[in-house]
């Protein structure tokens, strides 16, 4: 059994109500917050626990997923923090579906299906009223009968705004437009479904090369330049595509969306009819 902090003993209680006597498996621990997965004989289920900093985002997330149709959470507070349990989602994630086609190894039917769902998924979202904000390989779970997104941190449904300030998530998937709005304001900066977009273009990009979509050596940008100059750049549009086109025929329709102006993008609702014409 994995270590766990006394301080969020309800958190456990939480989980055992689901899955019954508990077996812990750290996931993650950063920056103040923290993920368990908690297995037992009725279930499996994820525990998120954040302090400081973090304790904020841990309770926006937690509202965003108490307002989503399918998903099912319990949350508090503790003595250092905010915690929330909720099933967990089973299957890989986007980047994992996508890896044998990355080694070379065939899998392009099961990419381009999984590729399929994610936009659908992301469509789904965007119906309903809701900006992911924060879309990344990682970030989409493939079950056996649907896409599940996780990660809604930064998710916001349209016509709210619930942080004061917004500096961007993972800095290589972020659209120019709204690079352009972090670094010029005004803050609070309110993401948008057409940065959505980009950003699942580029994820699925990245899925498909195993690299980012921008080449950023071309572009003089040294690995480990600091977010702002990457950010600045991003922004002016100046680091170019890469070239590395394993699969041109999909990748030709992801570099539409990631050239395209922020009015002339596709939905992700159109993005998932393009990526599922593609032929294998």
């Amino acid at each position: 059994m994995g270590e766990f902090t006394p301080d969020a003993a309800e958190a456990l209680k939480a989980a055992e109500a689901v899955c019954g006597p508990l077996e812990l498996e750290e996931i993650s621990n950063r920056r103040g917050s923290a993920v368990w997965k908690a297995t037992g004989p009725r279930g499996v289920a994820g525990i998120k626990l954040g302090t400081g900093e973090a304790a904020e985002v841990t309770t926006r997330e937690a509202s965003v997923l108490d307002q989503l149709p399918g998903y099912t959470v319990v949350a508090g507070r503790f003595a250092d923090g905010v915690w929330y349990v909720t099933p967990w989602l089973a299957g890989p994630s986007t980047w994992q579906v996508f890896r044998p086609l990355r080694k070379g190894a065939g899998g392009k039917a099961e990419a381009l299906a999984a590729a399929t769902g994610l936009c659908r998924a992301v469509a789904d979202l965007h119906a309903d009223g809701w900006v992911h904000g924060d879309l990344q390989p990682a970030h989409g779970i493939h079950g056996e009968d649907k896409v599940r997104l996780l990660d809604f941190a930064w998710t916001r449904r349209i016509g709210d705004t619930p942080w004061t300030r917004f500096d961007g998530t993972m800095i290589h998937l972020t659209a120019p437009e709204l690079a352009a709005r972090i670094i010029n304001g005004p803050q609070p900066v309110t993401t948008t479904q057409t940065a959505d977009v980009y950003a699942l273009a580029a994820t699925l990009w990245t899925c498909v090369t195993g690299t980012w979509p921008l080449d950023y050596a071309t572009a003089g940008l040294e690995p480990g330049a600091p977010v702002e100059t990457i950010r600045k750049a991003i922004a002016h549009r100046a680091v170019p595509m890469s070239t590395a086109m394993p699969w041109p025929a999909l990748q030709a329709r992801l570099r539409y969306v990631l050239l395209a102006a922020a009015d002339d993008r596709p939905t992700a609702a159109e993005l998932a009819r393009l990526v599922e014409a593609v032929q294998v």
